[in-house]
């Protein structure tokens, strides 16, 4: 996932069914409620910065890191608008390569399903608890198997939105990887420019995603249902897994 390319564009647009603040206290809450202060933060695969942002705004020590220049110079113009000074690294997850320890890992809202080879899964895992102080957190959330084979599928899903019309197409492979094309058609005038964004995503098992952990230096404290204090029921679509530096 090097770049969103047109994505970034209207990745907030499409994304407006997320609520960032209340993601950010949850995952504040959930943390303090296992006795975990975060401390420094990282804000893995930030995008365009909306997460980090609210994070601040709890008083997190937080900033932020992304494989993609187009996400980033959105989170960036959205923290400078909004009066805060964050940093932003351009970073792929597999890569990360931080100036210091931290204490507590955020990463969410999929994006470890963006990585389809379990290698760099693998990478990030153990890039993030090289630098990962011991008794840190690292909170990330994965999209299931059920939700490739169930949900996005062979499926295809309309945008209709004022600055954008999408076209969301979705193709099941083998490993349950999702190969995703989306078509955009942006208003110019009294016709449409067209554009194109492809890109994969893949689901992990809970044996795979908890033996790479394991071997990585982490202990799973919890798994949980997305925005929930209960662990996931058989047809979740997203499962958040908090794992501990040991």
């Amino acid at each position: 996932m090097d770049s969103y390319g047109i994505f970034a564009d209207f990745y907030d647009a499409l994304t407006l069914n997320v609520d960032y603040k209340q993601r950010a206290e949850y995952i504040v809450n959930t943390l303090k409620n296992l006795g975990h202060d975060t401390g420094l933060t990282l804000d893995l695969a930030c995008g365009t910065g909306k997460l980090t942002l609210e994070l601040k705004k709890l008083g997190v020590d937080v900033y932020g890191a992304d494989a993609s220049e187009e996400m980033l110079a959105f989170a960036y113009e959205k923290a400078v608008s909004q009066g805060y000074d964050i940093l932003f690294l351009r970073q792929k997850m597999q890569e990360l390569n931080l100036y210091g320890s931290i204490d507590t890992c955020v990463c969410t809202l999929d994006s470890i399903n963006h990585m389809t080879d379990i290698a760099d899964v693998k990478k990030t895992f153990e890039r993030v608890s090289m630098f990962m102080n011991k008794g840190g957190m690292f909170i990330f959330d994965v999209n299931t198997v059920y939700k490739h084979k169930n949900v996005l599928a062979d499926n295809t899903f309309v945008y209709d939105l004022d600055e954008v019309y999408c076209v969301w197409e979705n193709s099941l492979k083998e490993n349950n990887i999702v190969d995703i094309d989306i078509n955009f058609f942006v208003p110019n005038g009294e016709l449409y420019e067209r554009f194109e964004e492809s890109f994969c995503e893949r689901a992990y098992t809970d044996v795979e995603l908890t033996e790479m952990l394991e071997n990585s230096g982490f202990r799973v404290v919890k798994r949980l249902g997305d925005m929930s204090e209960n662990a996931p029921c058989d047809t979740e679509e997203r499962v958040i897994y908090i794992a501990e530096k040991i």
